[in-house]
């Protein structure tokens, strides 16, 4: 009787108040199981992250976490972006199309959110960025530039072609008539070729190739590289990959100007999909675009529907939502002028640049 009385009593008792601290190396198991079993976390909650943001691009973090009943019940990665062009931020999650908080309930992510601007009156930054993929804070300016593209895979991947409408379908088949192949690549050094040119074409700095081979090594197979060569095996079109419960994310490409020709972008994404299917995987995640983009128009015509995403922003210092991205006019001399410059100078210094445009 005793013990009835007092499960009925813990039933019945209010949820205890959520504990909002900073995460401690002691805490990674424990946040990567609370990860990759909550409905709202995403790749880039993992705890991995914050390695590759403080080693690779020498940012600050400060990751929270909240506790009820001594159990992790939300988690809030957040990095410190200071730099002299772009400004001091601090940001859930830089380099990441997701990262605003993941808890068990709206009480938790506000209790987190709360934290995260308390944080951010600490350090004096000039804004938080908080990268949700749905609305939370009704009271902040919200970017309305980015989009994403997710679908369901059918479980065959003859359904998964069929359902590609008709005009990209016959794209993907144009690039199986050229005679293109795939592969799994185990190393990063013929996708890091084909990611620099790409970007070096579109006038963009470029990661550092050590980023890459870190990428691979910090999360093994959750990390995957599918390099596309035409019928004589010359590389033309690359993607790198990340695998996250039933879900495939392809996050950074590259390919060269042949590929357009060729088709090798629409066999690429094709594949990539197709290998997906094979191994089980349910969700396709195209990732982001901004709206009136090349790559916005290429992915709807897969047959994917956008999904604006809510990039919410607590102005402290600052007047306006930051517009660090190359749709903004102020930065078409600088493009313009990037494409000019020799590929082996802009592959050093680029990393320097590109690790504040967070």
């Amino acid at each position: 009787m005793e013990a009835t009385a007092l499960q009925a009593a813990q039933i019945g008792r209010a949820p205890q108040r959520p504990t909002i601290r900073p995460y401690t190396e002691a805490d990674a198991q424990r946040w990567d199981a609370y990860v990759d079993a909550c409905p709202e976390a995403t790749f880039f909650h993992r705890s991995q992250w914050r390695e590759l943001i403080e080693t690779e691009f020498r940012h600050r973090t400060h990751y929270l976490l909240a506790e009820r009943d001594a159990k992790i019940a939300g988690v809030l990665p957040l990095a410190e972006v200071c730099s002299r062009l772009f400004g001091h931020a601090l940001v859930a999650l830089p380099f990441a199309v997701y990262g605003g908080p993941a808890a068990d309930d709206p009480t938790i992510a506000a209790a987190l959110l709360a934290a995260a601007a308390d944080r951010a009156r600490e350090l004096g930054v000039s804004h938080l960025e908080v990268r949700n993929i749905a609305p939370r804070m009704p009271d902040w300016p919200r970017q309305d530039l980015y989009v994403r593209f997710r679908k369901t895979l059918a479980p065959e991947a003859d359904a998964n072609m069929l359902a590609i409408p008709r005009k990209q379908r016959a794209m993907v088949r144009k690039g199986i008539k050229n005679g293109l192949t795939s592969v799994i690549d185990d190393s990063v050094d013929r996708f890091f070729d084909l990611y620099a040119d790409n970007v070096h074409r579109h006038g963009t700095p470029p990661f550092a190739k050590r980023y890459f081979r870190r990428l691979r090594e910090v999360f093994g197979d959750r990390c995957e590289t599918l390099i596309v060569c035409d019928a004589s095996g010359v590389p033309v079109s690359g993607v790198m990959s990340f695998h996250f419960r039933d879900e495939v994310l392809p996050y950074y490409a590259g390919d060269t100007v042949a590929a357009r020709d060729l088709a090798a972008n629409d066999f690429k994404y094709w594949e990539l999909m197709r290998r997906a299917c094979e191994r089980g995987v349910r969700v396709f995640d195209y990732g982001r675009s901004k709206r009136g983009t090349g790559s916005f128009d290429f992915k709807k015509n897969w047959g994917f529907e956008p999904e604006a995403l809510s990039y919410e922003y607590l102005l402290l210092s600052r007047q306006s939502i930051p517009q660090n991205n190359p749709a903004n006019p102020k930065y078409r001399a600088f493009i313009a002028l990037w494409r000019r410059l020799p590929r082996a100078l802009v592959n050093r210094i680029g990393p320097h640049i590109v690790r504040s445009l967070a």
